[in-house]
């Protein structure tokens, strides 16, 4: 068992903070928040984004806890959230997303809670094999549940055709 904040990095996203809120579909870089929203919009800002070589990253809402795996460029709304880079020789990115989607936690007051408390949990560290094995796992899982909830939806506008015609 680990801490997260031994195999987690934070950075603090000021330099990321979009400086206009005016978005527009036609732009190409995506401002994102951790929240329930995620993508806010596009902004045609060309400082600040975060880079590809930095990438994949886990954004962290300081408030609410949740989080959001991100691997492409970005910029972000708000302060409010911390940036997490992994320590890569210790940990897979997207194993440590997978493992913080679990945990519990209660967040009932207004404050900030990465620093304090959230990276003080202790998390399973399985060696770097094993981690991107669970991963390739997860993710073959992930396809199957995908394709058949895509036959679901065709199978019911079939149903819902056949009825319509009745």
């Amino acid at each position: 068992m680990v801490g997260l904040e031994e195999v987690l990095e934070y950075e603090q996203p000021t330099k990321y903070i979009v400086e206009s809120v005016n978005y527009s579909d036609n732009f190409k870089t995506p401002v994102l928040t951790a929240g329930k929203t995620f993508l806010l919009g596009y902004t045609d800002e060309t400082d600040g984004i975060m880079c590809v070589d930095k990438l994949p990253v886990i954004i962290f809402d300081d408030f609410t806890t949740a989080i959001k795996f991100v691997d492409f460029p970005f910029k972000v709304k708000s302060s409010a959230m911390k940036i997490l880079h992994t320590n890569r020789k210790k940990a897979d990115p997207k194993y440590l997303f997978e493992v913080i989607k679990t945990i519990e936690f209660r967040h009932d007051d207004h404050k900030r809670y990465w620093i304090s408390e959230f990276s003080k949990i202790k998390i399973p560290l399985p060696s770097l094999v094993i981690q991107k094995q669970l991963i390739a796992e997860t993710e073959k899982e992930e396809e199957i549940i995908n394709s058949n909830k895509k036959l679901i939806e065709i199978m019911e506008q079939k149903i819902e055709k056949v009825i319509s015609e009745i």
